[in-house]
């Protein structure tokens, strides 16, 4: 390992799902074979991240535990392996499955780093994976099922916005759907064509209608509180893939209950489809992430902290999600902070 490396590291510590983060010192960890150590420059906080300090996302590892399933940084050791020993020096956006990048160093597999090109931030790198990797599925999924149209809920987050912008990269239709007046006039300030407010008595019979009349069949839905009302309204053979429980638990219980008329419904987790693709379908993935990561793709930063504030980002974030990403700063050398 580079003498270079401290053996302790700054890291936030999980005692217990529900329980309070704290940060810590911890042990920086050691790559074992096929993996590569990462020293992080910035991890963000994203709704799969508050879910998995609740428990009730993805998955479980035993307590104490390092939260954080993406970011940036620079591999700075590598255990046994051409690939892992090939990304030694490289600036990588990181995915860490099983969580851990809401620390100073990651170990994580060497096939879970992508190299950021030269015209990519550590700032917009360490938000390269999650979300801009799920919309690019979701399209991807939206054309090997021939869906002419696409439904998006919670629209006005920073995934929905994505979303907007590959629909008109695609040229795929999406109606956008959002909760309040503002968030209406907000998409349609960024070029939404199509959107709907659930809160208005009227929203049903127009989702009704507008989705037949573009031949919406893909339900997108990261709330799973009202999945099947959607669901109902849409043409028959659609499809809803429930993405997340923003509801919490026990909307996302609810919306298991199956839609009718040839209606299906379906869990979305981004680590399956990811682990369906072969190397050379996940490297073109990668690549056309990052050439859109500066206009469709391009995630929002509202604010940046330093880990050792990482309650003040977490309840920033809480509070107004669609603002923007909070980033947890590791290293802030490579990317400044809020002063």
């Amino acid at each position: 390992m580079n003498t270079n490396i401290p053996r302790t590291m700054q890291a936030v510590v999980l005692d217990e799902h529900g329980g309070l983060p704290r940060v810590d010192r911890l042990p920086v960890p050691q790559p074992g074979p096929g993996q590569v150590l990462v020293r992080m420059a910035a991890a963000p906080i994203n709704p799969s991240d508050l879910g998995f300090l609740k428990g009730s996302y993805g998955y479980q590892k035993p307590f104490p535990l390092v939260p954080g399933f993406e970011g940036s940084g620079t591999v700075v050791a590598a255990g046994p392996g051409l690939l892992p020993r090939f990304l030694v020096g490289q600036r990588v956006a990181s995915s860490a499955p099983s969580g851990g990048t809401w620390a100073e160093y990651l170990v994580t597999s060497a096939g879970g780093c992508f190299p950021l090109g030269r015209n990519l931030s550590f700032e917009q790198g360490a938000t390269l994976l999650v979300n801009p990797m799920t919309a690019l599925a979701f399209f991807t999924l939206a054309k090997s099922g021939k869906h002419a149209a696409i439904v998006s809920n919670a629209a006005a987050s920073a995934l929905g916005r994505m979303i907007l912008g590959l629909g008109r990269t695609d040229h795929i239709p999406v109606i956008h759907l959002v909760r309040r007046r503002q968030q209406v006039e907000l998409l349609r300030s960024l070029g939404a064509e199509y959107v709907l407010d659930s809160s208005t008595p009227e929203f049903t019979a127009q989702l009704g209608a507008l989705s037949g009349q573009l031949q919406a069949t893909l339900l997108l839905d990261p709330v799973g509180e009202r999945t099947t009302q959607y669901l109902d309204a849409m043409p028959e053979n659609s499809l809803a893939l429930v993405y997340g429980s923003l509801a919490g638990p026990a909307g996302a219980a609810s919306s298991q209950t199956p839609g009718q008329n040839d209606r299906r419904l379906s869990g979305f987790f981004l680590p399956d489809w990811i682990a369906r693709r072969n190397l050379l379908q996940l490297l073109i993935d990668v690549r056309r992430v990052q050439q859109l990561a500066a206009g469709e793709l391009r995630t929002t930063i509202q604010r940046r902290f330093p880990l050792a504030q990482m309650s003040q980002a977490l309840e920033l974030y809480q509070a107004n999600p669609t603002a923007g990403k909070v980033l947890l700063v590791a290293d802030p050398e490579k990317i400044s902070l809020d002063h």
